[in-house]
């Protein structure tokens, strides 16, 4: 006829099964918090363990994106090019150190 086909295979959906094991399923999120907490001080710690140099990478220009639909904005770009760190008096190889 045309009845359903039977497939048990989807049984186990969270917190669908009798007693107490539904909670074997499920994921909780009670350490949000903390877990917020420990990547915050992770940075900091980070940050102070780099300094002087910049904690978010390598330093890059800003740089107005090609094409007309985006070209009002800015955005990070990949480098400065030697000319401009001839130009701000920073040598080659001390500027591959602070990015």
């Amino acid at each position: 006829g045309n009845n359903v086909v039977p497939n048990v295979h989807f049984r186990k959906v969270n917190g669908m099964q009798a007693g107490r094991k539904n909670r074997v399923m499920m994921r909780t999120w009670l350490d949000q918090a903390g877990r917020k907490k420990r990547r915050s001080n992770n940075r900091k710690a980070k940050a102070a363990k780099l300094f002087p140099r910049p904690a978010a990478g390598l330093l890059r220009p800003i740089v107005h994106p090609p094409t007309q639909r985006y070209n009002m904005k800015l955005r990070l770009g990949k480098g400065f090019t030697l000319d401009e760190l001839k130009e701000a008096k920073i040598p080659r190889k001390f500027a591959k150190t602070i990015g």
